[in-house]
C-alpha cells in the first residue's frame, strides 16, 4: 500500500524544491520551444522559495531589492513581472491562487492538470493536490450539462498539521527552510 501524501511541514527544506522546480522548468520550456529568460527564471525561483502564495507586488519588491543589492539599480516595472507570470502560467509552471491574488509553483508542470489546493489559513502554505476522482467527476458533470471547462481551480482553506499542534510554530508567511516569523 502506498504511503499517503503529507502536507509540507514548516521545517520543510525548500532548497531541493527550488532546484527541482528550476530544472523541470528548463526541461519543459526546452521541450515546448519556449524561452525561460533570466527574469522568468528568477520570478519562478522567488515563487518556489516558499510554499505560500506570493503576490505580484511582493515579487516586484524582491526583484527590485535584488537589483539594488547587485548594483543594477532601478525598480522592476510591474508589467515586466506580470508578463513573466503570464508566461509561467501558460507553461504550467505556476498556478494563480484566486482567493489571494497570488501565485504558487506547480509541482508537476509536465502533466496537464487542474489546480486543487489545500491552503493553511494560519501560515499560508499552499499544497497542490492531484485531482484524480474529483477531476473525473467534474469533467463528467460538465459533459452532462454540455458545459465546456476552460479552467478549474479549487482552493480548500483550513489549518495544516503544524499550525494545529499545541504550541505549534504558527507563522504568518513561510519563507526559507528553518526560518520562523
Amino acid at each position: 500500500m502506498a504511503e499517503a501524501e503529507r502536507f509540507p511541514g514548516h521545517e520543510h527544506d525548500h532548497a531541493h524544491c527550488v532546484a527541482d522546480a528550476l530544472a523541470a522548468a528548463e526541461i519543459v520550456c526546452r521541450q515546448r520551444g519556449a524561452r525561460l529568460t533570466d527574469l522568468r527564471r528568477r520570478v519562478l525561483e522567488l515563487i518556489w522559495e516558499s510554499h505560500a502564495p506570493i503576490g505580484a507586488y511582493e515579487l516586484i519588491d524582491k526583484l527590485s531589492r535584488a537589483r539594488e543589492a547587485d548594483g543594477e539599480g532601478g525598480r522592476v516595472a510591474p508589467p515586466t513581472v506580470y508578463r513573466a507570470l503570464e508566461f509561467l502560467i501558460e507553461q504550467g509552471l505556476v498556478h494563480r491562487i484566486e482567493s489571494r491574488n497570488a501565485f504558487v509553483g506547480c509541482a508537476q508542470p509536465e502533466h496537464p492538470h487542474r489546480g486543487y489546493f489545500l491552503i493553511c489559513e494560519t501560515c499560508g502554505i499552499a499544497h497542490e493536490l492531484e485531482g484524480g476522482a474529483l477531476d473525473a467527476d467534474l469533467k463528467a458533470k460538465a459533459r452532462e450539462m454540455d458545459f465546456e471547462i476552460r479552467r478549474i481551480t479549487i482552493e480548500v482553506a483550513g489549518r495544516c498539521p503544524a499550525c494545529r499542534r499545541p504550541g505549534g510554530q504558527a507563522r504568518s508567511r513561510p519563507s526559507h527552510a528553518g526560518e520562523h516569523a
